[in-house]
């Protein structure tokens, strides 16, 4: 493992000083899940949920999180973010919302956290939408899928869905 760069040699938590690094293309890809009972997935399914449009209230919570994610998670830096996207997948075997987020940026540092933040946010509202419905749901699978550009490359995660 390499050494931490949000520490510094005294071991104290510090921002990376991101000035020297070269301004580039990153993009990132999250995706996520939300397991939920057949009846509830019905509800989407057919626009019947109480509160309203669940996915549509989903796509904005996701896209204002990454949009904030320098806010929620700290030493995170504040990005000019170019494009966010956040898709959902209903899925009957297991029944549930599959949420996949894409964030793009042309900056000096990379937006894992803000697709992965994007991703978290989605998935709880979908559950804050639903719970009077469905209190057992549950998330899931929340990781990385990809990541490019940057010192570290291009990063694809392996096909199997860890969790």
């Amino acid at each position: 493992m390499s050494k931490l760069s949000h520490l510094n040699a005294k071991g104290e938590a510090h921002m990376v000083d991101v000035s020297e690094k070269d301004v580039t293309s990153r993009t990132a890809v999250a995706e996520g899940f939300v397991a939920m009972q057949h009846a509830t997935l019905d509800l989407i399914t057919r626009d019947e949920a109480k509160k309203g449009d669940v996915l549509a209230t989903a796509r904005i919570a996701g896209i204002m999180a990454a949009k904030r994610t320098h806010e929620l998670i700290p030493l995170c830096h504040p990005l000019a973010i170019s494009k966010v996207t956040v898709e959902f997948t209903p899925s009957t075997h297991p029944a549930g919302i599959h949420v996949t987020a894409e964030v793009k940026v042309t900056g000096k540092t990379g937006v894992e956290m803000e697709a992965l933040t994007a991703v978290s946010v989605a998935c709880l509202t979908i559950y804050d939408m639903l719970k009077a419905a469905d209190k057992g749901m549950t998330l899931s699978s929340i990781r990385l899928l990809e990541k490019t550009a940057g010192r570290s490359g291009t990063y694809r995660a392996d096909n199997e869905a860890k969790g």
